[in-house]
């Protein structure tokens, strides 16, 4: 069981990355990259949200849409739960540090239609995971999702110190390294999480 569970949380964090293999999430990747503290808040509030939202829809689709016959309004619910902690994460983060709230503007209120999350949250249902299998997956995504946005935040800090192209300056430098880190997350697929660790 503990072995299932690390193949799946270092298969979400690294080889499935929901940000640069399943290109999930790619608005706040480019949006809320520019500083590191920025991109550091980001993902510690999508960690939270993708972690405790997946296991409240986990409970939501075995508990009461499946046993009511009602896995229609799936996505309805799903996005109710998701904009209900994204409230809570809003109100905790102006309450304690109204800098970062201040600095994440309005892409603090997206993460409520970020699709990383809901897209986790539909993973999690479509591969049939039991709750535990939940949790790592939703905690595996999270950390993935925040190690691509500080690497993608420490690379574009750096560039703007560099003498980039006046046309490549911006949005289509971000892009270009936007690309150049997916291939590098490619490489990971190569590699058979089990024989990684010796499982």
């Amino acid at each position: 069981m503990a072995s299932e569970l690390i193949v799946i949380f270092v298969g979400a964090a690294l080889i499935n990355n929901v940000v640069l293999m399943q290109f999930l999430g790619i608005c706040p990747l480019l949006g809320v990259s520019r500083t590191l503290s920025m991109a550091k808040g980001m993902g510690a509030a999508v960690i939270f949200v993708m972690a405790i939202s997946s296991m409240v829809t986990w409970g939501l689709q075995h508990y009461v849409l499946e046993p009511m016959s009602i896995e229609y309004m799936q996505t309805v619910a799903f996005i109710l739960v998701i904009a209900t902690l994204v409230q809570f994460v809003e109100m905790v983060m102006l309450r304690y540090s109204p800098a970062l709230y201040r600095a994440l503007g309005v892409y603090l209120p997206l993460i409520t239609t970020n699709c990383a999350i809901m897209g986790v949250a539909l993973l999690n249902i479509r591969d049939n995971y039991g709750f535990i299998e939940t949790v790592s997956h939703a905690v595996g995504s999270g950390l993935g999702f925040i190690l691509a946005i500080i690497l993608f935040a420490g690379i574009r800090e750096r560039l703007e110190r560099a003498d980039v192209p006046a046309p490549m300056r911006g949005t289509p430098i971000a892009l270009v390294v936007a690309a150049l880190l997916s291939m590098a997350f490619m490489g990971f697929a190569g590699f058979g999480v089990a024989d990684m660790f010796g499982l």
